[in-house]
């Protein structure tokens, strides 16, 4: 079995009424990796992906791109322990 690993990313920019949580969902499912992702307040959009280390770095790469209509200026990385989530969803 493969190690898992845990990454929560907060995305800085024009990345709010983009279809950025729902293109990282699509995007995780497929990986396999599971967490989730949200909007706050502050205009950033937050995620956690969990899973293969080679997955959970395609969904951290993503974060720095985010989807067409996204302007990405910064995204935070940082190594979290695992939630254990079951699936990946949109909060």
């Amino acid at each position: 079995m493969s190690e898992t690993v845990a990454r929560r990313v907060v995305v800085h920019g024009s990345v709010q009424g983009v279809f950025f949580r729902d293109t990282a969902r699509r995007r995780a499912q497929s990986r396999g990796v599971t967490g989730w992702v949200r909007n706050r307040a502050d205009g950033t959009v937050e995620a956690q992906f969990e899973g293969a280390p080679q997955a959970v770095a395609a969904m951290v790469a993503f974060a720095h791109e985010g989807p067409r209509g996204a302007r990405v200026e910064h995204v935070e990385v940082d190594a979290v322990a695992p939630e254990g989530n079951a699936g990946f969803e949109i909060r």
